[in-house]
């Protein structure tokens, strides 16, 4: 159920779903269908708030705290797209930001807020968003332990709004970047053939089996048709998931 910028997070058997899509509004996408513990929506477009895609599961001992920093659709303090919320998902061990459609540069103190992340899933693709070398800078400021990038297209597998950009253009970005010194670690932090990288620890709710699930005890994140590979180094770790619920 992994595509645009919905995710699932599981801990526990207790699952959030980010950001679920309506029907029909993300080319290429099949619809959702799902239950979780909470929902999570960065903001009030019908390609992030799909709100009935979701059933709701009434129970407690939810093992996630979930914090939000306001930021905005685009660079102009929302008078295009409006408002923005970036989650910072913590479940005691790993902490997870999903930064929705971010379009806007980051103040010191949200920066501040966003140190000593595992994951950062990051919107890519621009002219809805911050683009691929927007993107990298947040990545290089923050050096998270693991970078899953969102919101873009894929010209192979047929999804995504077409003004947006390919995941292939930040991974570029990136790549120059440790090209040109700005970041040594990230120099043996890629895999050449796909320039894909797995984490080299494990993480309790950090998961991916041939689905792109993000959930516990399981090393790498790996897309259900893609080959991830596992690197010790020590900089951010680039990992794309192929998207479980392509429509085909």
């Amino acid at each position: 159920m992994e595509g645009h910028s919905c995710f699932k997070l599981e801990k526990d058997g207790y699952t959030i779903i980010t950001d679920p899509y309506a029907d029909g509004s993300v080319p290429g996408y099949a619809p959702i269908c799902e239950k979780a513990d909470m929902v999570l929506c960065s903001h009030e477009h019908a390609d992030h708030n799909f709100r009935d895609g979701v059933e709701l599961i009434e129970r407690q001992g939810l093992p996630f705290h979930v914090e939000v920093i306001e930021t905005y659709h685009d660079e102009v303090c929302g008078k295009k797209r409006g408002p923005n919320k970036i989650f910072i998902i913590d479940d005691g061990e790993n902490r997870v930001a999903h930064f929705g459609d971010l379009g806007c540069e980051l103040t010191p103190e949200q920066m501040e807020k966003l140190q000593n992340l595992d994951v950062a899933m990051l919107p890519v693709g621009g002219y809805f968003t911050i683009d691929a070398r927007q993107a990298a800078d947040i990545v290089l400021s923050l050096k998270p332990g693991i970078v899953i990038p969102m919101h873009y297209r894929s010209v192979k597998y047929s999804f995504g709004y077409d003004v947006i950009g390919t995941v292939d253009e930040f991974t570029e970005a990136m790549e120059s970047r440790a090209l040109a010194g700005r970041h040594p670690a990230l120099r043996t932090g890629y895999s050449m053939q796909n320039r894909l990288t797995a984490m080299a620890r494990p993480a309790s709710m950090i998961r991916s089996a041939n689905h792109g699930h993000i959930m516990d005890n399981v090393k790498t994140l790996s897309g259900s048709e893609l080959e991830i590979g596992s690197t010790n180094a020590s900089g951010p770790q680039v990992t794309v998931l192929q998207p479980r619920n392509i429509a085909i």
